[in-house]
């Protein structure tokens, strides 16, 4: 009889095998409980020679299947991509792999795939390979534009993924019309030899309709938009249960002066801060945080919607919460003079802001007063002007925020914590929901006092549940590799800068702190933040780089994000009512961590993307004007600009330069240099452009260089002696198939 390891390894290589999570292997060799510890054993010792490769989904190859490298596929508008490979990947593969139209087969951008390497080489000693498999598909519903030509349907999908359209068959399918927008399946998916061919599934409505952006986005990311009717009846049986008066087991805070400090626009207010400052100088911060534990118990209805969910999406126009409104925007939320349930971390600190003790209590609170960030940005500017109006207390209250806060960002940055400006781009509407405005929204020492605050309670509470060994799901941030960080000292040196310690957060910090506000800003903060490893949730101990912090986990935002909802929950067992208790198993904390990140990267891209689309439409009417911008990227193939008046970026292609000269790029240098004028476009110049063209369904934003406002730039070396790169621009792609127009 074969042994355990060659029954596995027989299994995984089935011709018909779809990779599987070990569970789901588990169940299909018909291993029972008592069993499994062997099976995870024999797996994890395939794993660790070499033989099998779990990705970072938990599926399981073996790796000659999987032609030993797996990742994530990214497709570029040339119609080549790059697969960027999961970790730990080999030593001597430092770049992601390069593949050539040719050779991505159907893969689309953001499926798993298997690669193999080939003997090419791209420019700069790049490995280059092809798409041996696709794992996993990234998604199969998309939504574009409905048309329709020779009596037959198509559609355009939105974006530049899909240059050619794809097939829907019959003309009128769910009653569409011509220019709406649809939601279709795919069933093939095309290739570069090949069209595509869907089912048209949904229809959203007329491209132009109000809402109907929104809609696409909701659809594009798959974002769930309805709660179960078992949900939706839990939270309406804890409103008829709830007792504001039966205050049974927690502390009484409800005459203490406690208050919130959020967006003017918020709805769900999830943290309260109480502070008391003794005569020896101590700081006894209080941080209320709405108990969510509380209404949501494990293993109910609105647990699995919640974990489903795993947080709730910030789009511009809609909220999409993680709990039914009732409670996110009711019941748990800390509205002012309402009776609400919290956890508290109640943090002492000395004069110069060092913790000397941590406990926590189930508590009850009732906000004084609720404040927008903007109101306590005016008080702290002149804050006799407003003591009147809020009285002494709360006056007081607020000052003492400020100094506390003050001290706790001195000692972090003083620590190495890192700071990255990478303003967030804000929208204002009318009365009907389109865009009036565009602008970079502030981060003043309002948002810093609750930002010190928040950070504080979730280092508090990492450091209490690690001493006590206990397993939990932490917020973690890997350090950088050293390649990664010699490529941003070279980038960085680059454009005159200096970065001499590229691993001394100190020195990274002067850098960015150099660069804030400058021109360079967007290039060197936005490249620092590529050299980055993503956050993820995770029950390992790896630390949080950016923060420079040992111990940190997410536990402020348990009306959003699922992941503090599990911290809430061993904090009531552990920290407050003192049962004996080892946490989750970390098996399944690894498992409800990657769906954690990955939804929380999902909604991530689902805001940016309808940001990014409603500032198109916005900009439509800018079509013919000029506007100062600066260069934030610099490619062969053309230079991006960010206009200075409103937040737009766009692309200046290469192909409309040669008016003022021939243009080719330096690699080194990082820039577009003209043969005859010698004229250099980099990083961070101010020039000035004209809008040319926007295409909200391509999301692309086209521009013309009008001039050059700053030509010379400092650098370090001298000009390089390449000769000029020929390929300065993308092909055009010659598939069959109906092509966007």
């Amino acid at each position: 009889m074969a042994s355990l390891k060659q029954q596995i390894i027989d299994y995984l290589s089935r011709a018909n095998y779809q990779p599987s999570t070990l569970k789901s292997v588990a169940k299909k060799l018909a291993f029972k409980k008592k069993d499994r510890d062997k099976l995870d054993q024999a797996i994890q010792e395939l794993i660790d020679g070499g033989k099998v490769q779990q990705g970072e989904t938990g599926l399981l190859h073996v790796v000659d299947r999987a032609h030993q490298l797996i990742g994530i596929f990214r497709k570029v508008t040339s119609g080549n991509g790059y697969v960027i490979l999961h970790e730990p990947k080999p030593s001597d593969i430092t770049e992601d792999i390069f593949i050539e139209q040719r050779d991505t087969g159907d893969a689309q951008t953001g499926d798993e795939v298997a690669v193999a390497l080939n003997n090419r080489r791209k420019s700069g000693d790049q490995r280059c390979g092809r798409i041996a498999e696709v794992i996993k598909r990234a998604r199969n519903r998309f939504v574009g534009v409905y048309f329709e030509e020779e009596g037959q349907g198509y559609v355009f999908i939105d974006g530049k993924n899909y240059e050619e359209a794809i097939w829907v068959g019959d003309p009128g399918a769910k009653g569409a019309r011509p220019d709406d927008k649809v939601v279709i399946e795919m069933i093939r998916f095309p290739n570069h030899y090949d069209v595509g061919e869907a089912v048209l599934v949904e229809v959203l409505g007329d491209r132009n309709q109000p809402g109907v952006d929104t809609l696409t986005v909701i659809h594009e990311y798959g974002l769930p938009t309805e709660f179960s009717e078992d949900a939706l009846e839990q939270a309406s049986q804890q409103t008829k249960q709830f007792d504001e008066n039966n205050l049974e087991g927690r502390l009484d805070l409800t005459l203490d002066p406690v208050v919130t400090i959020d967006p003017i626009s918020a709805r769900d207010f999830d943290d309260a801060i109480s502070l008391v400052r003794t005569e020896n100088g101590h700081f006894h911060l209080g941080v209320h945080i709405a108990d969510v534990s509380h209404f949501v118990t494990p293993n109910t209805p609105l647990d699995r919607e919640a974990y489903t969910r795993a947080t709730s999406v910030y789009l511009p126009t809609k909220v999409i919460p993680m709990l039914p409104e009732v409670l996110s925007n009711g019941l748990a939320s800390l509205q002012q003079d309402r009776v609400r349930f919290v956890k508290s971390a109640f943090i002492e600190f000395n004069a110069e802001g060092i913790p000397v003790d941590t406990r926590f209590a189930n508590s009850a609170i009732k906000v004084k007063k609720r404040f927008a960030y903007e109101d306590v940005s005016a008080f702290l500017k002149n804050p006799e002007q407003y003591r009147g109006q809020y009285g002494d207390t709360i006056a007081d209250l607020l000052l003492n925020m400020q100094d506390l806060a003050r001290k706790l960002r001195k000692r972090r940055f003083d620590s190495g914590a890192l700071e990255l400006s990478m303003p967030e781009i804000q929208l204002s509407f009318d009365v009907e929901g389109k865009v009036t405005g565009a602008f970079e929204a502030d981060h003043d020492e309002s948002h810093q006092i609750i930002e010190e605050f928040m950070l504080a309670a979730n280092i508090a509470v990492a450091t209490s549940l690690n001493d006590r060994g206990v397993s939990f799901l932490r917020r973690t941030h890997g350090d950088p590799s050293a390649e990664k960080m010699k490529a941003f000292s070279e980038f960085v040196e680059s454009l005159g800068l200096s970065l001499t310690r590229s691993q001394s957060r100190h020195d990274i910090q002067q850098l960015l702190d150099e660069t804030a506000g400058t021109p360079l800003q967007k290039a060197v903060h936005f490249a620092f933040l590529r050299s980055l490893q993503q956050a993820e949730y995770s029950p390992e101990e790896v630390g949080h780089y950016a923060l420079a912090a040992e111990q940190y986990c997410h536990f402020t935002s348990p009306i959003r994000r699922y992941p503090d909802l599990t911290i809430h929950r061993i904090v009531d067992r552990l920290l407050i009512r003192g049962e004996k208790y080892k946490g989750e198993n970390p098996e399944f904390l690894h498992k409800v961590g990657i769906h954690c990140s990955d939804m929380s990267r999902r909604a991530e891209r689902a805001e940016r993307e309808l940001t990014k689309l409603k500032l198109l439409e916005y900009i439509e009417q800018f079509v013919g004007q000029e506007f100062d911008a600066v260069v934030t990227g610099v490619e062969r193939f053309g230079i991006f600009c960010q206009c200075l008046e409103v937040p737009a970026e766009g692309m200046v292609h290469i192909s409309s330069l040669s008016d003022v000269d021939q243009f080719y790029f330096d690699r080194d240098l990082k820039c577009l240099i003209g043969k005859r004028t010698d004229i250099r476009i980099r990083l961070g110049m101010t020039v000035r452009v004209k809008i040319t063209h926007v295409d909200v369904d391509r999301r692309e934003l086209d521009m013309m260089l009008i001039k050059v406002i700053e030509e010379k730039a400092p650098r370090k070396r001298s000009p390089s002696k390449k000769r000029p790169d020929k390929k300065t621009a993308p092909k055009k792609k010659t598939n069959p198939g109906k092509r966007r127009r």
